[in-house]
């Protein structure tokens, strides 16, 4: 993959390793190449586009700060795939049945299980670390509704926008599990209260941004570690998701 473009209007240059990017996300990348604290330089990728202050699709190292922005809402969205012991051979000509099959186990979009159905071991696991963040930020989920319950029947569900399940078969005719998800509401909650107090500290300090979507905190302060905390956690919690749907998905 080779670089088509490089930018050169900020602190650090830009490299675009795509001819397709529209005017409002190369703002955006001048934007963030501005900062002080960017180090070496910033890199989009083919799928690059418009984001919420940051584009999406990029790799923004920083240095001593951390912007909640450009790490997003969803936070630790990543992919699993499971390779079973059927061959292509073996599947139905209609996968209608098996479609309705895993929709039935795993809830879409806004949906939840009705009943806590992530094993006990992953929600005990999760606990610790969530309540020690909001020990310190009561206020952090309060935008949900009953949001302990949530979080733990969230888990084992896949979301919506760019969230998918697949069944994939490999080059010997294996068929694979394939699906992507991330933190679900919960780290949506985490990411919207982070990126509003990175904008207060940014106020109260009277930090200078591009955009105001910018906004960072630094590592000599108290609620960076918060931040980093949270955000490990909520990775950590992408994973169990994803290894509970999986789990449902094979058992069912």
């Amino acid at each position: 993959m080779s670089i088509k473009k490089i930018l050169n209007k900020g602190k650090v240059p830009v490299k675009i390793f795509t001819d397709d990017i529209d005017h409002m996300a190369m703002q955006q990348l001048i934007n963030i190449s501005q900062l002080p604290f960017i180090h070496s330089h910033v890199a989009a990728m083919p799928d690059v586009h418009v984001g919420r202050g940051a584009t999406v699709g990029s790799v923004i190292p920083t240095y001593q700060a951390i912007i909640p922005a450009a790490v997003g809402v969803d936070i630790g969205c990543g992919m699993n795939a499971v390779r079973l012991s059927l061959k292509a051979k073996e599947l139905p000509d209609n996968l209608r049945k098996i479609r309705n099959e895993i929709e039935k186990v795993v809830p879409v979009g806004f949906n939840m299980h009705k009943v806590d159905r992530a094993r006990e071991s992953t929600i005990r696991a999760l606990s610790g670390g969530l309540d020690e963040v909001l020990k310190r930020h009561p206020k952090m989920t309060s935008r949900q509704k009953k949001p302990y319950q949530t979080w733990i029947r969230q888990l084992g569900s896949l979301g919506g926008g760019n969230h998918f399940i697949e069944l994939c078969l490999d080059e010997n005719e294996d068929v694979w599990v394939m699906l992507h998800s991330g933190s679900r509401g919960i780290g949506n909650v985490i990411g919207q209260f982070f990126i509003d107090k990175a904008k207060h500290e940014a106020v109260r300090n009277r930090v200078n941004l591009p955009d105001k979507d910018l906004a960072y905190f630094t590592e000599d302060s108290e609620i960076f570690d918060d931040y980093v905390q949270v955000v490990h956690w909520a990775q950590d919690y992408a994973m169990a998701n994803r290894r509970e749907m999986m789990n449902l998905i094979v058992t069912w």
